[in-house]
């Protein structure tokens, strides 16, 4: 099968959708549409500096979520919504009962419902649903460091891995959670993503054939184990001159002088693990759901894998987790009133939840083609509003919002915004409002990431230690950013990431920032209608990408 016919379109479609695209955003013709736009609408899938992400977000970035039938009232089992009873033993009861029954909607009644434990969804096609984000409320009385216990970093120090990990609202594959849990408990801090605390888990299913980024379908050297509708994991080794980085950065004498060696936690995140379905297996041609992130090179050791058993078509919705006003924390000293996290999650969403007062608040943990819709972070301030990290890829976050904090931030806190590290892909943030906060990168090479039609106060920093690596790789897209103070730091990237674009934004300069080019050289970065977020066209280059390739929703 080719990229025509997987995406369902000839090269007169595509052409023919620019111009749909372009007069659908309010313009009178496609020729006002950016210059940049119109060379990426040749080669959707190629470009240099923009990645495609039109397939970001659950089953695609469908606009309907999936339904699943009603088949439990927490109520039934004990939940009192009386805002002094623990209802945590039986919401989570609720939640086990409708994964055992094959999964269904599990439904909290309007009200506020103490919860004194984490809230766990661990079975499949299990849904937590409230009756809104205004009506239901979970009110959280304990913190993560009280419930599971003290969790160190892997890294060293004297870090609490609650500042970037764990929600007290957690979507993960029970068997994955309890050996988190465990691994924690016995103070043997796990590796958190796809293989297992120790990596170790999985096993090849086949090699690959050379292939290029961008293309659909790829040679296996034996599809026996491959069936449509597989979950399996592309694993991508790099080699000892470290040209799987370099690859990663776009190439070119700017990433080939970078000094690699040193940065010991940015090469604990390889191998590079892309979870992706199988569409079809024909022979051994194998079709992917989504397209290649990356070249696949025979020094790279390219090859289709097992992992753990992932956690699919789960949600939570409408409904309010509420924790103690109590002051931030200091810097990387989070005690964990987190909200919620997917972690080896697929397929999976969360939709109208509002997180208030916690430490951290929405989380993607080797997570990936997952949605994030109509979700805010409210109350005293977190560190970090939205992380996505571990190898999380695909990920759609939108119509979100980050409220200004209630009150002043203590001394020693740190306020990030959201936050994207650890070789996470092709993630999408699209009609945001971020009153407080910045674009943030915490290092650990991101790329191939998309930022579209946001208003940002941009008053926040960036984090990342130095053994983490670079800022950005390449084909991160900044496009239609709305910068009300003014200041430039990690949102206009033309001087920073590269082979990167800058498309509409805000007229901005530089002032208390931190971050600095990793590379040295021409970083070959696009710079477009600065100054001119308002006539940018089209205004959200994600939507834009979904009409382009025939997925409008």
């Amino acid at each position: 099968m080719s990229n025509r016919d997987v995406m369902g379109m000839t090269r007169r479609t595509v052409l023919g959708s620019a111009v749909t695209v372009a007069l659908g955003a309010g313009t009178t013709s496609a020729a006002e549409a950016a210059p940049l736009w119109r060379e990426y609408s040749r080669t959707p899938f190629t470009h240099p500096q923009i990645p495609y992400v039109g397939r970001a977000g659950c089953h695609g970035g469908a606009a309907r979520l999936p339904r699943h039938r009603v088949v439990a009232d927490v109520r039934h089992f004990g939940a009192v919504p009386d805002g002094t009873t623990d209802s945590a033993p039986a919401i989570n009861r609720a939640v086990a009962a409708a994964g055992r029954a094959g999964g269904g909607t599990v439904t909290i009644p309007p009200g506020t419902f103490r919860i004194d434990d984490v809230i766990r969804v661990g079975h499949s096609n299990v849904v937590l649903k409230g009756a809104g984000s205004g009506r239901t409320t979970l009110y959280a009385t304990k913190n993560l460091t009280e419930l599971i216990g003290t969790y160190g970093s892997r890294y060293g120090g004297d870090k609490s891995s609650w500042s970037w990990a764990g929600g007290l609202i957690w979507l993960a594959p029970r068997a994955r959670w309890e050996s988190l849990v465990a691994a924690i408990r016995a103070k043997e801090w796990p590796f958190e993503g796809w293989t297992g605390n120790r990596r170790d888990e999985w096993r090849t299913l086949t090699e690959v054939a050379p292939a290029r980024q961008g293309s659909w379908t790829v040679t296996v050297a034996d599809a026996s184990a491959l069936c449509p509708g597989t979950l399996v994991l592309l694993r991508l080794a790099d080699d000892a001159d470290h040209t799987l980085l370099e690859h990663m950065c776009g190439g070119g004498p700017g990433p080939a002088a970078y000094f690699w060696d040193d940065k010991t936690k940015l090469t604990s995140y390889v191998p590079y693990e892309w979870p992706v379905r199988i569409a079809r297996v024909h022979g051994r041609k194998v079709t992917l759901e989504r397209p290649l992130p990356l070249d696949l090179r025979p020094e790279w050791s390219p090859r289709l894998t097992t992992h753990v058993p992932e956690l699919s078509g789960s949600g939570v919705e409408g409904l309010t987790l509420e924790a103690p006003e109590t002051p931030q924390q200091p810097h990387l000293l989070d005690k964990g009133h987190n909200g919620v996290v997917l972690q080896c999650a697929y397929d999976c969403w969360v939709d109208d939840v509002t997180v208030r007062h916690v430490d951290n608040g929405f989380g993607l943990v080797a997570a990936s083609a997952c949605t994030l819709r109509r979700t805010r972070v409210a109350g005293r301030g977190s560190h970090h509003p939205y992380f996505c990290r571990e190898g999380s890829h695909d990920n759609l976050v939108e119509d979100f919002t980050i409220e200004e904090r209630s009150r002043p931030a203590p001394a020693n806190t740190q306020l990030h915004g959201i936050n994207v590290e650890g070789l996470s892909s092709y993630n999408v943030w699209s009609r945001g409002d971020i009153r407080m906060g910045t674009f943030d990168s915490h290092r650990g090479l991101p790329f191939a990431n998309v930022r579209t039609d946001i208003t940002v106060n941009n008053n926040g920093r960036h984090g990342g230690d130095a053994s983490a690596g670079p800022l950005f790789g390449a084909r991160f897209t900044h496009w239609n950013i709305r910068v009300t103070n003014g200041r430039a730091g990690l949102v206009k990237i033309d001087g920073l990431a590269p082979c990167s674009a800058t498309v509409g934004i805000d007229e901005v300069r530089e002032f208390d920032q931190i971050d600095v080019p990793d590379f040295t050289g021409d970083l070959h970065t696009r710079l477009e209608l600065y100054g001119s977020s308002g006539a940018v066209r089209p205004r959200n280059l994600y939507e834009a990408q979904r009409r382009l390739s025939g997925g409008a929703r």
